[in-house]
C-alpha cells in the first residue's frame, strides 16, 4: 500500500524539457545556442531572478530574463523577445521528456502518491499526456486553470484540498528556488530542488539532478518522519 505522503511534481525543468527549436524559432537555426549554453543561461537566470523576484507575473517575468540574456549573448535585435517568451511559455513546446521517466514516476508511485503543480497555460495535462505520463498522478494542478502561480500560497493549497491531504504530509519537487522550493517551504511542504543545470550546486539545500536520484533519496528516508533525512 501506498504511503500517505504526497509527492508534487513541476513539470517544466523537472519533468519535461524544452522543445528548443520550436522555442527558439525567431532566430536563425545555425544561431541557436547549444545544450551546455542554454543551461548556463539558466543557471545564470535562477541566480538572477531568485535576488529580484517579487509577485507579478512570475513565469513570464523569468523568461524574460532569460530570453534578455540570449539575445544580448547572440547579438540578436530584442525585438524578437516577445516572441521568444511566448514560445516558451507555450506549454506544448515543453515535450521533450529523458528516457526511464515513467518507469521511475512508476516505481515512486507504488510508495507515495504523486501529484503536478505547474505554472502552465491550462494545458499541462494534455502535454503530460503526449508525453505518456499523465496517468501516473493522481492530480494535475495547473496555475492557468487555478489563476494563481506558483509561490502563491493559493495554487499549493487547490492542489492539496484536490488530494486531501495536509502539507506536512507532502514534498515538492521543483526547479526555481525562490517559486518552487520557498513557495512549498511557505505552506508548510517539505521541498527538494530538482538541479539539473547546477544552478544551486554551491547552496546548502535539499537538492538532486535526476529523478533517479530523487528515487533514491526517497528510498533511503524508509520509515523516518521526513523524506529529507
Amino acid at each position: 500500500m501506498a504511503d500517505r505522503r504526497v509527492i508534487f511534481f513541476d513539470v517544466g525543468n523537472t519533468l519535461l524539457f524544452p522543445n528548443r527549436p520550436k522555442m527558439l524559432a525567431p532566430i536563425p537555426s545555425d544561431r541557436h545556442p547549444s545544450l551546455q549554453q542554454w543551461q548556463e543561461l539558466e543557471r545564470r537566470t535562477k541566480q538572477e531572478f531568485d535576488q529580484r523576484m517579487q509577485g507579478g507575473r512570475v513565469d513570464h517575468g523569468f523568461w524574460w530574463i532569460f530570453h534578455t540574456h540570449l539575445l544580448e549573448g547572440l547579438g540578436e535585435d530584442t525585438t524578437v523577445r516577445k516572441e521568444l517568451v511566448e514560445n516558451t511559455q507555450n506549454s506544448a513546446n515543453w515535450d521533450q521528456i529523458l528516457p526511464g521517466t515513467r518507469d521511475v514516476l512508476e516505481r515512486i508511485s507504488r510508495k507515495f502518491r504523486i501529484a503536478v503543480i505547474s505554472n502552465a497555460d491550462g494545458g499541462i495535462e494534455c502535454v503530460l499526456s503526449r508525453c505518456g505520463i499523465a496517468d501516473c498522478f493522481e492530480s494535475i494542478t495547473d496555475s492557468g486553470i487555478v489563476g494563481v502561480e506558483k509561490p502563491r500560497a493559493e495554487i499549493f493549497e487547490a492542489a492539496l484540498n484536490q488530494m486531501k491531504t495536509r502539507a506536512d504530509e507532502c514534498v515538492y519537487v521543483g526547479d526555481v528556488y525562490s517559486v518552487d522550493y520557498l513557495g512549498a517551504r511557505n505552506v508548510g511542504m517539505q521541498a527538494v530542488l530538482f538541479d539539473l543545470a547546477g544552478a544551486y550546486r554551491d547552496r546548502d539545500l535539499p537538492r538532486v539532478e535526476s529523478l533517479e536520484q530523487l528515487e533514491a533519496r526517497l528510498q533511503q528516508s524508509g520509515s523516518r518522519n521526513s523524506v529529507l533525512s
